[in-house]
């Protein structure tokens, strides 16, 4: 037990990470409280599913425009420089949704307006962000590290949206905006707290042009980048569009209020910090493990809409969250691993536009879905992409392995005198 334990944190004996991650909890905490706000402030504002998808489509869409260029400027430049300053500017939009709905002049093309500006500037910081783990921890604590970051995240799932449910019911939905906008604080005092010198620090790449043509063909001759990625696309574009669906099921299908929202918020993170926890504690990721975590996944999400109470679906989103979080820290470890460093940068934007950069597309078709079906319709959608995903990770791993197999030696046939044939040189006989 106690080598399990110290096996799933072993990433935080590394003193920067441990910074790292202690910043982390704060600012993503703040991150998640803004994003119920935002969602809960457009339900409000307009009542349109359509318009929930909307807004988590355009935190995004810049992610899928941008954000291979994201990757370009993380290979290029210092990432620990390249966070303080995306941590700084994302602080900018948060203070003026603040400002904007404490002053009573909030609009919904406002909200529009200042959710694209902080995806603006995701799609540099998601790369480097990434790509900045394997710098504090090396290769061989990664899929631990990634684990723990993936801990941080659905961690923040539970205690952001409690916190924005607290907030929002005493001070109003402006509140968690100030909040969120003074987190940022703790990750850039957390980024120049760290020791330079102990950071693995890869070779930076010059400026040339062709780099972003150079990735994509580096990911499609190696199997191991192009299927992960590839289930990523078919899972990311609708299975994980739960910032659409969580806030239309407690409004629509159950009535209820943004208490409601963030039980069915919380719930899922509960699941998703047991996933993760699990997943630290592996060393490795295989194949076996992408294919099961996309099947468990679809077939947690179907319960999750079949269930036919309240109660019950908050329970069944506690292992549709594990399920979730072991396939994406599988992709994202799996990646790390695999890719060179000089081209880690880009890879893992690669990662950022398929994971995060699908929702501009996934967002408003799941949210379009939900309005004119119902929100459940939604979760069978996300339900059949991630069993696809599966079925198609087992069939590209088997063929990807059998192409690696040499080719068999077609069967010996004897010559004139009953003798095999020798392949290769042949040596003469003395006599």
């Amino acid at each position: 037990m106690t080598a399990t334990l110290d096996r799933t944190f072993s990433s935080l004996t590394v003193p920067n990470y441990r910074r790292y991650f202690g910043g982390q909890v704060v600012s993503i905490s703040g991150n998640w409280m803004q994003i119920v706000a935002e969602m809960w402030l457009i339900v409000q504002l307009t009542g349109s599913g359509a318009a929930v998808g909307i807004t988590a489509g355009l935190q995004f869409l810049p992610v899928l425009l941008f954000g291979a260029w994201g990757g370009v400027l993380a290979d290029r430049f210092d990432k620990r420089t390249l966070l303080t300053i995306t941590q700084l500017c994302m602080a900018v939009p948060a203070l003026a949704l603040w400002g904007l709905t404490a002053g009573g002049a909030i609009e919904a093309w406002m909200v529009y307006a200042l959710v694209l500006a902080r995806g603006s500037v995701t799609a540099i910081d998601n790369p480097a962000r990434q790509a900045f783990v394997m710098e504090m921890v090396g290769t061989e604590r990664v899929v631990n590290a990634v684990a723990l970051n993936s801990v941080i995240v659905h961690s923040a799932r539970v205690v952001g949206p409690a916190a924005a449910g607290v907030l929002i019911a005493l001070l109003g939905v402006a509140a968690c905006f100030a909040v969120n906008a003074a987190t940022f604080l703790a990750m850039v005092t957390a980024l120049r707290l760290m020791d330079p010198a102990l950071l693995q620090r890869g070779e930076r790449v010059r400026r040339a042009p062709g780099q972003l043509r150079a990735a994509l063909a580096y990911v499609r001759r190696t199997p191991a980048l192009r299927i992960p990625l590839a289930m990523m696309v078919v899972a990311g574009v609708v299975s994980f569009n739960f910032q659409v669906l969580l806030p239309l099921l407690a409004a629509q299908t159950w009535h209820g209020t943004a208490a409601t929202y963030a039980t069915l918020t919380a719930a899922m993170g509960v699941g998703s910090v047991l996933g993760a926890l699990a997943a630290g504690a592996r060393g490795s990721v295989t194949p076996q493990l992408l294919v099961g975590s996309a099947a468990l996944f679809g077939g947690a999400e179907l319960l999750v809409a079949l269930a036919p109470s309240f109660e019950l679906q908050a329970l069944a989103l506690v292992p549709m969250g594990a399920a979730s979080v072991t396939f994406a820290a599988g992709v994202n470890s799996s990646l790390q691993l695999a890719a060179a460093p000089e081209l880690r940068g880009r890879v893992m934007a690669l990662y950022s536009i398929v994971f995060l950069g699908s929702t501009p597309i996934g967002a408003p078709l799941v949210g379009w879905l939900a309005e004119v079906a119902g929100p459940r319709s939604g979760l069978f959608a996300g339900a059949a992409a991630a069993l696809a995903a599966a079925v198609y990770a087992r069939w590209a791993f088997a063929r990807a392995q059998g192409d690696r197999v040499p080719p068999r030696r077609p069967p010996r046939r004897r010559d004139e005198c009953g003798h095999p044939p020798v392949y290769g040189p042949q040596r003469e006989h003395v006599a």
